[in-house]
């Protein structure tokens, strides 16, 4: 049985699908794998309980195995809460970007992200014509970055959420470009926002067979990284639209620690939980 749950929902409502399937014992990589296909959604999280504080994650797209995955983190503490195997504290997740701290609140849950990693720059005229629009349409005081907080992403910083909300993207380019500088995808961003919050944000991974996600945690993480480097103005706490392109509403909440760890996090909502058929259940 696979739960779905919507993480970074905005007053209840949106968010973004998570398959979550609580484990007793490891499964094969190609079981994982066909689990992910049958459920469609972007990432589909599998949980061991290695101890009393601590958990093991792994998450699978359609497509592939990713070391992160933000909002199925988010789906998955949420799950452990509404089933009585955690409570409000602290806790541990063990994924393939490291041992990861976790807040689950009384609102919601809080992940720490990896240790932020900046690297190439790319010029806004291989971007730009992959998203529909012209090099000028692209901040010129901001690099087109790619940086990672568990999963690297391409950051574009774009002039006004009019050129945000009209992309046009070329998602073949954008597999193309994804996979020649080694990323899960871009993730663009606008400074003005809709409804009062922090930025919006639209986030694109052809690459592992998404097209468009409609909240995303570890590239919200990259992007408070990003703006911590480059605005010294950056306030310690934000919240990112995103979804809105997509009739799916949703809130990413971001914040710096004192120590400067970035954490994501927001609120879920357990929707459902869906049998496998016979095929997948052999060997389980």
């Amino acid at each position: 049985m696979v739960h779905v749950v919507n993480a970074f929902v905005k007053n209840g409502r949106g968010g973004n699908p998570a398959g979550v399937m609580l484990l007793d014992m490891d499964l094969s990589d190609v079981k994982m794998l066909q689990i992910a296909k049958f459920m469609g959604f972007s990432e589909t999280a599998f949980v061991r309980q290695l101890g009393p504080k601590i958990f093991k994650l792994r998450f699978f797209t359609p497509a592939d195995e990713v070391d992160l995955c933000g909002h199925a983190t988010i789906a998955t503490f949420t799950l452990l809460k509404a089933l009585g195997k955690v409570t409000t504290g602290h806790y541990i997740q063990e994924t393939k970007a490291g041992s990861l701290a976790i807040e689950v609140l009384e609102d919601g849950v809080f992940m720490e992200m990896a240790t932020p990693t900046f690297h190439g720059i790319i010029d806004p005229a291989i971007i730009a014509p992959t998203l529909g629009i012209k090099p000028e349409d692209i901040l010129e005081n901001y690099p087109i970055q790619c940086v990672s907080t568990g999963l690297k992403d391409i950051l574009v910083p774009l002039v006004s959420l009019n050129v945000l909300e009209n992309l046009k993207p070329d998602f073949e380019a954008i597999e193309k470009t994804s996979k020649d500088n080694q990323v899960v995808g871009y993730h663009v961003f606008a400074f003005e926002t809709a409804d009062s919050k922090s930025m919006r944000v639209r986030n694109f991974a052809p690459l592992y067979d998404i097209d468009e996600e409609a909240a995303t945690g570890t590239s919200n993480g990259a992007l408070m990284a990003y703006l911590k480097r480059y605005n010294p103005f950056c306030p310690d706490k934000m919240v990112f639209e995103q979804g809105y392109e997509m009739q799916i509403p949703s809130e990413i909440c971001v914040y710096t620690s004192a120590s400067g760890a970035i954490f994501v996090g927001g609120e879920a909502v357990v929707v459902s939980k869906k049998e496998l058929p016979i095929d997948l259940l052999c060997d389980l």
